[in-house]
């Protein structure tokens, strides 16, 4: 089955977000633990968490993504930035248990002048000391675009990164249209080799879902600027491809377009028009 959501508001709560999935026709979506750009988070609302599951179940909801912070950074060169996203990536995979099978996703993080293995052994690190053999939440490395130092441009540095961390069990990888794209890797022209390459390097058994979006910028730019699905250097085609791709379709697809509901309303319109069911 096709399962489509997008970036939502946590304003009216899991309950909310899962109305406000269903009234777009999405069965599935993406939300930030905390203030993207701080580091703030509301407090837990048991009744809504409780209440939350059986609208899922309901609807066949795919499982839902956390998103981190941006301010998020544990191979950062200050040591107190380090501490603060080791604290609120331990909180996060805490409060994440309140709703448990679900995913966390986060950006690997921008060693700076420290150097990419430096910044690798720092972000293992971090994992090693926040993964507990007992969580439920598959914690989700994210393809970065290779904008300044950030760690994550290749799939090499997600392997090495994977094969320092204890509990490799509970990490799989988010793959992002966009910043692979701008990264370097030619999903548009040769969509079957990158997915070789990712296998051969990471393995497509931790490949967890398909953030969507478009590029505002040419192929290889290193920019990470996202677009509307069909209005970007990557096009409806490259995107109708990779929805009904064998090694693919079955995974949850989550849009970061640069919308509001009812963009995202229509973008999903689109991409279940893209859709074709034989396989299903």
């Amino acid at each position: 089955m096709f399962k489509i959501g997008c970036h939502l508001s946590t304003a009216g709560g899991f309950l909310g977000m899962g109305k406000d999935a269903l009234a777009i026709g999405a069965d599935t979506f993406q939300f930030f633990t905390r203030n993207p750009r701080g580091g703030a988070a509301k407090a837990i609302d048991e009744k809504d968490v409780a209440a939350f599951p059986e609208l899922a179940e309901q609807n066949n909801f795919a499982k839902i993504l956390a998103h981190a912070p941006y301010t998020l950074n544990v191979c950062a060169t200050d040591k107190n930035i380090r501490k603060f996203g080791l604290k609120m990536m331990a909180d996060d995979l805490t409060r994440m248990e309140y709703l448990p099978g679900n995913l966390y996703n986060f950006h690997p993080g921008s060693p700076m002048q420290q150097g990419v293995e430096t910044g690798i052994n720092l972000i293992a690190d971090a994992l090693n000391l926040t993964i507990r053999p007992e969580q439920t939440t598959v914690v989700l490395l994210e393809t970065m675009a290779g904008k300044g130092s950030e760690i994550g441009k290749t799939f090499e540095e997600l392997r090495a990164i994977i094969d320092k961390v204890e509990l490799n069990d509970k990490l799989g990888v988010c793959l992002d249209t966009c910043h692979v794209y701008d990264a370097g890797y030619d999903i548009v022209n040769d969509l079957d080799g990158v997915l070789e390459k990712f296998d051969r390097i990471i393995g497509l058994e931790r490949l967890q879902v398909i953030h969507l979006n478009d590029s505002k910028n040419p192929f290889n730019s290193r920019k990470d600027r996202h677009e509307t699905i069909g209005n970007g250097f990557i096009g409806t085609d490259t995107f109708k491809r990779i929805i009904n791709h064998p090694k693919l379709r079955d995974l949850p697809f989550y849009l970061e377009t640069p919308n509001e509901l009812p963009g995202y309303k229509k973008e999903i319109e689109l991409l279940k028009k893209l859709r074709t069911e034989e396989l299903d």
